[in-house]
This record gives structure tokens, sequence and C-alpha cells, in this order.
């Protein structure tokens, strides 16, 4: 028996809507990728300014901008978004010639989560800032 068009169509929609989501990833394992990031090295709060808006509307480009302050160099600045299906979502390297140390992008939001950012000095320090934020229109189930 050959099935009308129609009927395949919806089949192959209903499926898709059975389909799971991806899961996002746990505190636990965005704890693991940065301990592997900084070592044995104490990660310290401050000197990192994340900037990104508490309340999103629509996750598929959130503006964000790092920056870190001191003179110290900066030899890296890592993103990570707790509840991303891939939660490490950006790293920026500096060379010693660099200009202050700022990045801006947009990223992708699963869901409601926090995003941290976490900056690596050249004398081996390393010192992070994060912020809670709310999605109401989530990105990256795809």
């Amino acid at each position: 028996m050959i099935l009308p068009r129609r009927q395949i169509l919806l089949a192959a929609a209903g499926t898709a809507l059975l389909a799971p989501l991806p899961a996002g990833a746990t505190e636990t394992e965005v704890a693991a990728l940065i301990r592997d990031l900084v070592g044995d090295a104490k990660l310290n709060p401050g000197r990192v300014k994340l900037d990104i808006p508490l309340l999103v509307e629509n996750g598929n480009a959130v503006p964000l901008t790092v920056s870190v302050d001191g003179p110290d160099r900066v030899a890296s600045i890592h993103i990570y978004a707790e509840r991303n299906p891939l939660p490490h979502v950006a790293n920026f390297y500096f060379g010693p010639h660099a200009g202050p140390p700022r990045v801006s992008t947009r990223m992708r939001l699963a869901t409601s989560q926090t995003v941290r950012a976490v900056a690596k000095l050249a004398d081996g320090t390393c010192w992070s800032d994060s912020i809670d934020l709310i999605v109401t229109l989530a990105a990256c189930v795809e």
C-alpha cells in the first residue's frame, strides 16, 4: 500500500516532535572544565567584568562583553554557559602586544542559567565573574 504524501509528512512531523531535546550540561561538568583550565591555581572572584543582560528575550543571539581590569597581561578569556548542550562557549587568546583585554560577541543560550567568564593572566593567576540570567525564548534546541 502506498501512503499519500500528506500522511507521510504528518508522520514525519509527529516523529520530530517526539525526539528528545539535547540535554544541557551540569554545574559539575562546567566545574570540571574550569578545573581543567585553571589547574592547581585558585579561581579568584573579581577583576573580570561580565556585561550581559539579566533578562534575555531570545536566546538565539545574546550579546556579551568581557573585560579584565588591572595592569597585568591577560593570556586568555574563556566563556561558559552552564546549561547549554556544549557549555564551553568561547576562548579568546591575547598575545604580549595585544590591546586592552576586552571582547564582545554574541552567543546562544539554551535556557535560563549562569554564564561564567574566566580570565587567565600571564602570571598564572585566574579570575572570574558570573551572572545568573533569565531566558524567555530558548535556543540551542535543534
